[in-house]
């Protein structure tokens, strides 16, 4: 018997065998853990004296200091992208060809082109005094011609029967667009544009390239300037600490962006008009007269 129009349901053979892929993928990767924790063990890694140091107050501040910073900085490449996007989504789907073929070699040119040369161009040729600046237009060029092409298909994928009927209404384009296909498409891209700003949030890290003091700048530097304990420094401990803080910042965002397609899903199922109210109640009841039919109302007497 099927239990899907897929495959067919596994029969006792096929179950015993994936139980068994099953067991053996567990195993392999709880080999994998105990061969990586017995490596960092054998080298040292987990002596108390290289995690001293996070328990003191200025290392708390100076990494608070950097986890700010590194939230300020994706803040604002953040909304710019996104605005970015928007402009670019709204000039590729124009129906003018110059401002078309503009916004599509904007849009594919910053896509191509590496992000960390980018970074790298701005810091060394634009903002040489101004890092944070380097790595925030750096991000928003990337990151907002990618978004553009996530507002584009999102838009594409609207079934074109809605906006032939509002043009049918005499909607202008501008209305179309805003009132109907964007609503419409926001709900279908909302899960790209969230995954696009997680990219964006890692990529932050790449300001200590340039020397921008954001997160990972300040763990490296911390590392760097403690004291090795028996000849071991303490780079493991900082990634374990610095990529915690990075993890559970994606996962925040992440859990706000579900967060807001359920909303979004709960806003789409209102109430029912008065109108389908009343001929429900007028159904359930067929006793009951409906305004202006019976006896005191101004509609015609049947006899």
């Amino acid at each position: 018997m099927s239990a899907s129009v897929l495959y067919d349901a596994p029969g006792p053979k096929a179950r015993t065998r994936n139980r068994i892929y099953g067991a053996l993928s567990v195993l392999g990767i709880l080999g994998l853990l105990a061969f990586i924790i017995h490596r960092l063990d054998e080298t040292g890694q987990f002596q108390s004296g290289l995690w001293t140091a996070y328990e003191y107050t200025d290392t708390q501040h100076r990494i608070l200091d950097g986890l700010l910073t590194t939230l300020k900085t994706f803040a604002i490449a953040g909304a710019l992208s996104l605005a970015m996007g928007a402009l670019l989504a709204a000039g590729r789907l124009s129906e003018h060809r110059a401002v078309r073929w503009t916004a599509t070699v904007v849009v594919e040119f910053f896509r191509a082109m590496p992000l960390l040369i980018m970074i790298f161009l701005l810091s060394a040729a634009v903002f040489t005094t101004e890092p944070m600046w380097a790595l925030v237009f750096g991000l928003v060029l990337y990151n907002g011609s990618v978004q553009a092409e996530i507002f584009r298909s999102g838009i594409n994928a609207v079934p074109r029967g809605q906006s032939e009927a509002a043009y049918a209404l005499g909607l202008r384009k501008t209305q179309v667009m805003s009132g109907i296909l964007v609503p419409q498409a926001v709900r279908s891209m909302l899960p790209s544009i969230i995954s696009q700003l997680v990219v964006t949030l890692k990529d932050t890290s790449l300001g200590f390239i340039i020397l921008y003091e954001e997160l990972l700048f300040v763990g490296k530097a911390f590392a760097q300037q403690l004291t090795p304990v028996n000849g071991v420094y303490a780079f493991i401990p900082m990634v374990i600490v610095f990529g915690s803080i990075y993890i559970l910042l994606c996962l925040a965002l992440s859990g706000l962006a579900t967060w807001v397609e359920r909303r979004t899903q709960r806003s789409r199922k209102g109430a029912p008009p008065p109108l389908a109210a009343t001929g429900a109640a007028v159904m359930a009841d067929p006793g009951h007269s409906a305004p202006g039919t019976g006896p005191g109302g101004s509609g015609a007497d049947p006899s």
